[in-house]
């Protein structure tokens, strides 16, 4: 006679002190478990309620401006440091883990248009209306201030008078510093106002947009290259992360112009039935890139095929002012006239998050942080303020178990984002009163005019009435 008997280890089972978790065996057989999809779906429900339930998007304001934040700037060589320039000329840097400011940068007599920084990190460039391109060194010991602070308080304990006598010297190198490094390097000057500024990713040049485009050398006080444009002005300048000879404008004349700086003229133009006022480079397919149009769209093209754009993302009610891709290349962030950031998917035709506060006012420059992680924004109200690239992201130190449960619940959601209940709890966003009705305004007039030209080509003969698609009819027409 053959007895079946159920034998288990002790040392499986025990645990090793009282903190620890029990351990439990699960049998995943679909047999023993008939209600697995329904439990599955409960979870995803629970999720994605529990999602909108922690989403605090918003982190912080840096205030100290005094006048609208004009533009921003990222160093590439330190993560937690960002460039901001204001209208009345005054130009700081930030310091984004404590949000207080770490050096100033006085010298410009106009509003600052244009802020970038060198790929090493040592130079910044900037210009603006009073016809000025000025080079500043980055203070590097100011940087390593904050670092430096939070590691000598863990000392101070065993060694107080010595740490004070240390930590007073360094503040004394850092104003001596900063005094001397609060001057500009170089000051060019141009005979045109200045609109905006870039620097290659590879080499010592940049490029300033103004009446004219022109490359410059670190070490030459006048362009080594100009390209014009027409009577009108050029207003946005972006080099390409892929090729450093290659760079995309746009002009006062609704152009969109790719320029190759070895070339005498421009390689390639779009012309739009709007004004394109902000350009970003896709960093992971350089080939591509995305402008930001003052209809409130914003239009992805291949720079290789330029008759049509690859997508269409609209959402925005006004005019989209900036910009930025994510570096991971999978999103980017605009800001917009209509007085909100939106968050799109680079191949989404609509965004996945919407930023606002009551405060915040006309937002002209927006900038995603060099890990991805969080979201800057400059607006007319002199603040610029720090949102999370996610909403409801947990901040700080997760634990293992912590990561593996946002890990399955990120799961669970996305594989029944489908359904009706979930999808409507994961695509609502609360609207402020003005943008709400400026949509159900543009929703209205938009819904009028396809009913139109459908009765347009209903009652035409065949052939005449041609249709065209989204992705087109913006642009009147590509220039070779």
């Amino acid at each position: 006679m053959r007895i079946k008997t159920i034998s288990r280890s002790v040392d499986e089972f025990t645990r090793e002190r009282s903190q620890d978790l029990q351990r439990v065996f699960h049998n995943f057989d679909p047999s023993l478990r008939p209600m697995e999809k329904a439990v599955e779906y409960q979870r995803a429900l629970t999720a994605a309620k529990l999602e909108k339930i922690f989403a605090r998007p918003f982190v912080g304001a840096m205030d100290g401006h005094r006048d609208g934040i004009s533009c921003m700037a990222k160093n590439p060589n330190y993560l937690k440091g960002i460039f901001s320039a204001s209208m009345d000329g005054d130009i700081r840097l930030w310091d984004i883990a404590t949000r207080r400011t770490v050096c100033q940068f006085p010298g410009h007599q106009g509003a600052v248009r244009g802020l970038t920084v060198s790929t090493d990190g040592n130079v910044l460039v900037s210009c603006g209306t009073d016809c000025n391109v000025r080079l500043w060194s980055v203070p590097r010991p100011s940087l390593e201030d904050s670092d430096l602070s939070s590691e000598k308080s863990t000392e101070v304990v065993h060694c107080l008078f010595f740490l004070i006598t240390l930590y007073s010297l360094v503040l004394l190198f850092i104003l001596i510093t900063s005094f001397f490094l609060s001057q500009p390097s170089a000051v060019y000057t141009c005979k045109n106002a200045l609109l905006a500024v870039d620097h290659q990713f590879e080499g010592d040049l940049f490029a300033t947009a103004g009446a004219q485009l022109d490359i410059w050398n670190h070490n030459r006080s006048q362009p080594v290259q100009s390209f014009t444009s027409g009577s009108h002005s050029v207003i946005s300048v972006r080099f390409n992360p892929g090729e450093p000879d290659i760079l995309a404008t746009s002009s006062g004349d609704n152009h969109i112009s790719i320029y190759d700086i070895r070339m005498s003229s421009a390689a390639r133009k779009i012309l739009m039935r709007t004004k394109t006022n902000s350009i970003a480079w896709n960093p992971m397919e350089p080939m591509n890139f995305t402008a930001a149009n003052e209809d409130g769209n914003c239009y992805s093209f291949d720079g290789r095929k330029n008759e049509e754009a690859k997508c269409v993302h609209k959402d925005h009610v006004s005019a989209v002012m900036d910009i930025d891709f994510s570096p991971t290349g999978r999103e980017f962030v605009t800001g917009s006239y209509d007085r909100s950031v939106r968050i799109f998917p680079y191949n989404g035709g609509h965004s996945r998050e919407i930023y606002h506060t009551k405060r915040m006012q006309r937002v002209f420059c927006v900038k995603y942080s060099s890990d991805a992680t969080y979201v800057i924004s400059g607006s007319d109200d002199t603040n610029l303020r720090l949102w999370k690239a996610k909403a409801s992201e947990q901040l700080g130190v997760i634990l293992p178990r912590e990561q593996k449960k946002h890990e399955y619940n990120e799961a669970v959601k996305n594989r029944y984002k489908h359904l009706p209940e979930i999808k409507r709890i994961v695509r609502h966003r609360h609207l402020p009163k003005p943008i709400y009705k400026a949509k159900a305004e543009s929703r209205a007039m938009n819904d009028a005019k396809r009913r139109k030209d459908e009765r347009r080509k209903a009652h035409s003969a065949p052939g005449t009435v041609v249709t065209e698609s989204h992705r087109t009819r913006r642009i009147i027409k590509e220039v070779e």
